[in-house]
């Protein structure tokens, strides 16, 4: 059975940080790019930052180009989101993906719950 388990969301102030980490278990997602997505209050969820399998490539939207770096560790199968700079419009809930293929444009097949992410302005 293939889990994704979010952690380290939380309450931040305006331009603060979070470490956002995902661990995958049930199947080893070395070979396979990874990614973290949002859903805020009332809108669809959007794609955040997807990292390829050895880690030499990554897509970030727009919005958090700059401030959020992805990165993983393939011997923990876990994905990270530093988020730096936050700002109140990065409140949502953020889930994590994989495997995820096309990963400028990704389709993921597992999820995680999500973790809660405010910040407060």
């Amino acid at each position: 059975q293939v889990q994704l388990v979010e952690s380290g969301g939380g309450l931040v102030q305006a331009g603060g940080s979070l470490r956002l980490s995902c661990a995958a278990s049930g199947r080893t997602f070395s070979s396979y790019g990874m990614g973290w997505f949002r859903q805020a209050p009332r809108k669809e969820r959007e794609f955040v930052a997807t990292i390829s399998w050895s880690g030499g490539s990554t897509f970030y939207a727009d919005s958090v180009k700059g401030r959020f770096t992805i990165s993983r560790d393939n011997a923990k199968n876990t994905v990270y989101l530093q988020m730096n700079s936050l700002k109140p419009a990065d409140t949502a809930v953020y889930y994590c993906a994989a495997p995820c293929y096309v990963l400028a444009s990704p389709t993921c097949t597992y999820w995680g719950q999500g973790t809660q992410v405010t910040v407060s302005s």
